[in-house]
């Protein structure tokens, strides 16, 4: 079996790894030597993607054009798999969707899609490849959760409810396969530097600069390593840890006032 540093002959399946962290998951691993299974809804990102990654790291790459919404999803993936005489060694299920608004703003469809992506999606791929993994007596599962676990506040209510999901579905199976030899891990981001929240680029840098935002590289690659040690939970930064303190505290109105102050003034974002 390969060791945390070196992944050669081992195979792992990012889902929304064809851009954002999901991509730099799948630089991480490459990194160290495994092959990458690819599933996202990017078409020509994926295609391109994959491409890039077998160029760079000399690995063996196979992509997957699939939406991981539809209930059907982890049996295709599955197929898939199977169909490409693959055995997978590492789960990382990243894939996600987020959106700012109030729940009576949000259509019907968007409801559904982040109880079938962040719930549905991340149970039904989780479960059938820990059983494979068991059955193997080794491999490693990565699920990605939110500091907005933590965070019961107006405009991100269907986020941060799944994402509560994750974390606790995660932890609870981080224990029912320790003793099988499978690691399973949660991470809960908070403060990466992507293009989630709509930050300008200036303030961004700066935020990196000073350690408040991780970029997507860095935490994919603590994260990866913390999957890899199979701890069963991972928050980047003692900021992010702190913060969780602070969420706990947050009274009622301050709750309000940033209802009132962004919510309904209409402010509204995708």
């Amino acid at each position: 079996m390969a060791s945390k540093t070196d992944l050669r002959g081992m195979t792992a399946l990012v889902t929304g790894g064809s851009s954002g962290i999901g991509l730099e998951f799948c630089r991480a691993l490459a990194k160290r030597g495994a092959d990458i299974v690819m599933v996202s809804i990017q078409e020509k990102e994926l295609a391109e993607s994959c491409r890039a990654l077998s160029e760079t790291y000399g690995v063996k790459t196979h992509h997957l054009l699939l939406d991981l919404s539809r209930d059907d999803a982890p049996q295709k993936t599955a197929a898939f798999v199977d169909g490409e005489g693959l055995e997978i060694d590492i789960l990382i299920n990243n894939a996600g969707i987020f959106s700012f608004n109030t729940l009576a703003d949000t259509p019907k469809r968007k409801l559904d899609c982040f109880i079938d992506l962040h719930v549905r999606a991340v149970t039904g791929l989780s479960l059938l490849f820990a059983e494979r993994m068991a059955r193997r007596g080794h491999g490693y599962i990565l699920n990605m959760s939110s500091m907005s676990c933590w965070m019961p506040m107006p405009g991100i209510a269907m986020y941060s409810a799944t994402k509560a999901y994750i974390r606790v579905f995660t932890r609870a199976l981080h224990y029912e396969m320790r003793d099988c030899g499978v690691g399973v891990t949660v991470a809960c981001p908070g403060g990466i530097a992507t293009d989630l929240f709509g930050l300008p680029e200036p303030l961004k840098r700066l935020a990196v600069s000073i350690r408040v935002l991780d970029t997507p590289e860095a935490f994919a690659r603590k994260a990866v390593g913390k999957m890899l040690k199979k701890k069963r939970q991972y928050i980047n930064g003692w900021l992010n840890r702190f913060s969780i303190f602070l969420i706990a505290v947050t009274p009622t109105p301050a709750r309000m006032l940033i209802k009132r102050r962004m919510l309904d003034r209409g402010i509204r974002r995708p």
